[in-house]
């Protein structure tokens, strides 16, 4: 305990916010710009570094991509507040008879929906925990309530490999990859890029299946395990209560808010789009961040059932966004400096010198992990590291899907340390990181060992 908890203090003492640390690597970014590449603009090499990253700040498609990612968050959020979720959470508490079992019902639930969406998987968990704590709390069952709060979070160890992973799901994008190393490569090395990786051959190949389904059995295994080891704790909570809204008083149109009939039809009409648009890319299993967002707000709209319900959780979502909203164009910039004044093309000859084709997707695990501590979005650390990796497997022939997934492992598997992500849980669990570390520490070993021997064997 005195490692989480030197840890904690080091995150506490040593890291600020999230925006400060994008603002810190912005700076840093311009001076080792400034001091490392050669000047082949017209102006003054500063002036022109300032040049690179007001463009990449503004870059239009990665704009949109900061979008896409935001309400991927919004939406799994909003689908989480809904009747049926909360009502398939409540029918899952009912299972906990002990601490062990406790932690294995909220951590293997909460790793499947993430799977699916990141934002529902985060919120999920965090709900599933607080009301198996409440359950055990009222009926008298013994539990470690920090362990089962760890257990809600460990979706976000699984979530970059799954269907709403920023990097695999932009790649499978046609165009993205030319548009994101355009300034990088050559023009005859960007020839040689796909025009996109389906993510048939990243989410849905059978390496990363597998290497979830281990991770899957492997980390439910375990919290039942520590379940068993670990020593109950007190609990004081009070009912955590879903967000409703008041129907007494309706006039003239604002029943067209609460209308089930207008607002399920809506989502039905979306999903019949969903359907027709892209039916092809989903017999391709081919999933794109547009796709994915279309389904949900159908989804989401259907099982809220009214307007009004959608848009109270709109409101209760969207603040867990600001983060994203103001940190992302930051991190545009980074990478509109590092690819138009060479950075990214030392960077990556660097790592080509010390790698191997198989030791280079290691390296990027790793790597990724390290970047994740201080650029805690997916979206913005494939913005910023990206295209390094793309160059660096390109130089040493490693299969573009494989790189893809190993920046996914990496900055998925550090989350179990960065207490950013976990802000939602901590405030509706009423646990403080330092409780929860302890355990997410041992499911990140654990995560760990089964990443890096599926890059290495799969």
């Amino acid at each position: 305990m005195n490692l989480t908890k030197a840890i904690t203090d080091l995150f506490r003492k040593y890291l600020p916010s999230p925006f400060t640390i994008a603002v810190l690597l912005t700076l840093v970014t311009m001076f080792l710009a400034l001091l490392f590449t050669e000047n082949t603009s017209d102006k003054n090499h500063f002036i022109a570094i300032l040049s690179y990253w007001e463009a990449g700040i503004w870059n239009n498609g990665l704009l949109v991509f900061g979008y896409q990612m935001m309400l991927i968050l919004v939406l799994g959020h909003v689908l989480v507040l809904s009747k049926p979720i909360e009502l398939l959470i409540m029918r899952i508490v009912k299972f906990v008879t002990n601490s062990a079992n406790a932690a294995l019902l909220v951590a293997l639930p909460t790793m499947l929906v993430a799977f699916f969406n990141w934002g529902l998987g985060l919120i999920f968990g965090a709900i599933l925990a607080r009301k198996v704590g409440e359950y055990a709390q009222q009926n008298n069952i013994p539990i470690n309530y920090p362990l089962v709060g760890a257990a809600g979070y460990v979706g976000l160890m699984v979530w970059h490999g799954g269907v709403s992973g920023s990097a695999p799901l932009k790649v499978a994008e046609t165009g993205h990859l030319k548009s994101l190393m355009a300034g990088v490569l050559q023009a005859d090395e960007l020839a040689e890029l796909p025009d996109m990786i389906s993510s048939a051959s990243t989410i849905f190949s059978g390496a990363n299946l597998l290497i979830f389904g281990l991770v899957l059995l492997i980390i439910s295994l375990l919290a039942y395990r520590l379940g068993q080891k670990a020593k109950p704790t007190k609990m004081n909570l009070n009912t955590y209560a879903f967000k409703t809204d008041d129907e007494a008083t309706l006039n003239g149109a604002e029943k067209l808010d609460y209308s089930k009939f207008l607002a399920i039809g809506f989502g039905l009409l979306i999903l019949f789009a969903f359907a027709f648009q892209y039916s092809s890319l989903l017999t391709e299993l081919n999933i794109t961040p547009n796709m994915l967002n279309f389904f949900m707000l159908g989804l989401a709209l259907i099982m809220h059932g009214s307007f009004k319900r959608f848009l109270l959780a709109v409101e209760s979502a969207i603040g867990d966004t600001s983060g994203i909203l103001i940190q992302f164009p930051l991190y545009f910039g980074i990478m509109g400096i590092m690819g138009s004044s060479g950075m990214i093309n030392g960077i990556s000859d660097f790592f080509v010198s010390i790698s191997t084709a198989t030791t280079m997707p290691i390296y990027t695990f790793f790597s990724a992990g390290l970047v994740n501590v201080f650029v805690p979005s997916g979206g913005g650390q494939w913005a910023v590291q990206g295209p390094m990796v793309l160059e660096s497997a390109m130089q040493l022939n490693v299969p573009l899907s494989k790189a893809v997934m190993a920046l996914a492992y990496g900055d998925q598997i550090t989350n179990m340390l960065q207490p950013f992500w976990a802000l939602p849980l901590l405030g509706i669990t009423k646990l403080k990181a330092k409780e929860i570390l302890p355990y997410t520490l041992i499911f990140m070993l654990a995560g760990s060992v089964v990443y890096i021997i599926g890059l290495l064997i799969l």
